[in-house]
This record gives C-alpha cells, structure tokens and sequence, in this order.
C-alpha cells in the first residue's frame, strides 16, 4: 500500500457506511413491489440497487471527497479518466440483485478502495444474514456479526478431506465442472454474491473457482476481505494476481480463490 494510508478508523467509516446502505436496501426487501427493472445488458436493476448506491455515493463523498467513485449503477466514466485514476473506491450497492428477488437473503454491500491496481481495502455486509466482513491489506480481516469482532486469519489453514468448494447460486459454468474433475472428490456448495469469497475466509469452504464473466465491482471488496485474511485469489489460468483499472473493459478474467494451502498443493 505504497503512497497511501488507510486506517482502522477509516474502515470503520466504511462499515457504518455499508450498513447505512443495508438498511436501505432491507426497507425495499419488506415491500412486495422490488422496483424490478432491466438494463441494457439484461441484467435485472431494483430500487434497492439505487438507494443504496445513493446512500454510499453520498456518504463517500461526505467522509473521502478527494478519492473518485465508480459504481455499478454509475459505471460510464470514460478509460480516458479512469486510466488516471491512482486510487479510486469500487463499489457494488448490491451484489446478488437475483438472489435479492428470489429473497433467499444471499445478497451484499460491497465497498473497496482500489490504489494501483490493488483491492485493498474492502468492507462486504450482507443486511440479511447481519454479518460485516471488513480487511485492509497488511493489516487484518475481521467478521462482524452479533455484536462481536472476531479476526479472519487462514494464512496457515489446512484443506479438509474431502475439500468444500464453493460456486455461484445464479451462473454454472461448464469450465467450473470441468476444473471440478481435476480437484476430484470434493463437497459442492452453491451460494449467491460475494458472500462466497467470505466464506473461503471465514475457513468455511477451502475454494471457490469463478470460471465465468464477473465485473470488477463484483470482486474487489471481497477479494480485499480475503487477500487480507491470509488467502489468495489469482487469475485463471495465468495464475497472476486479480487486478483493477488496468484495461478499458471492466470484466475480471477467470479466477481461482482460495487458502494458500490450495495453491501449494496445485
């Protein structure tokens, strides 16, 4: 994290943030109407999708007024200006918009700072389940759920027999099963948004192969939550780190994310 200092009371603002923006999000989830809308690209939109980018838009700009912004719901900003950019917070206001209008709760706020091409710093909470997964690179990655922070750490954590993997609810990709024949026997879950990676930090599950299309907002705070956990996430099969802003297209190649145990054993 050269030339940039992002602190523990600088998270926390962002924490506060992405439950301000979970709230928001849980006063649509009560009503019947979702304000289910589609975009351009076919993907569904609802009206929490935009209240809560209004809410974190704001309180960005409220709180960090000198760093830009790039949303998923205000993603038109030219790559001449965004290639300039050296720091820069990423942001979905709802990850798992499907899994939202299916109300299985397995939807998310996702905040990150990006510096250099970096995921490092990441706030990811889920209003549903009531958990808050937060990391800054170097220095930790906590859960917060029931009034209590406890610290992520599966830098030394072994892959149990057989291993869990962990895929999308919504997106099944043939090249995952065929990855999946590699692995051998294992357990499948399917989970829905960035709660996946979450999961790979908690100690829950020991991969979670994306081999198919994601954006780089669906990525990036979770990835910082992981990275700063102690785990990896690579790009598939270059396997080179997963990184940001370094293209015109906002689309993440194929990726592996996992313990370090996963890879040392590959």
């Amino acid at each position: 994290m050269s030339n940039i200092t992002f602190t523990a009371a600088d998270l926390q603002k962002i924490v506060e943030l992405a439950k301000e923006a979970g709230d928001a999000i849980m006063q649509v989830y009560a009503q019947s109407d979702l304000g289910v809308d589609v975009k351009q690209d076919d993907s569904p939109v609802t009206a929490a999708d935009i209240v809560s980018h209004n809410v974190i838009v704001a309180g960005l700009k409220r709180h960090f007024a000198d760093i830009a912004v790039m949303s998923e719901e205000a993603a038109d900003i030219s790559w001449a200006e965004r290639q300039t950019w050296q720091t820069y917070w990423l942001i979905d206001p709802l990850d798992g918009t499907k899994e939202f209008i299916k109300r299985n709760g397995e939807f998310t706020v996702n905040i990150a700072l990006i510096h250099q091409g970096k995921a490092v710093a990441g706030v990811v909470y889920a209003p549903v389940l009531k958990k808050c997964y937060s990391g800054i690179l170097g220095q930790g990655a906590w859960l917060e759920q029931d009034g209590t922070v406890t610290s992520l750490d599966i830098s030394e954590r072994q892959i149990q027999t057989p291993p869990i993997v962990v895929g999308s609810r919504s997106h099944v990709s043939p090249d995952v099963a065929q990855y999946l024949e590699q692995v051998g026997e294992h357990n499948m879950l399917s989970v829905g948004s960035s709660l996946k990676f979450c999961m790979v930090a908690e100690g829950q599950v020991d991969v979670y192969p994306r081999l198919g299309l994601t954006s780089e907002w669906d990525t990036a705070a979770a990835q910082a939550v992981l990275e700063s956990a102690g785990g990896v996430v690579l790009a598939y099969p270059a396997m080179k780190p997963l990184e940001y802003n370094q293209k015109e297209n906002i689309l993440n190649p194929y990726f592996i994310a996992a313990s370090p145990a996963w890879f040392a054993k590959s």
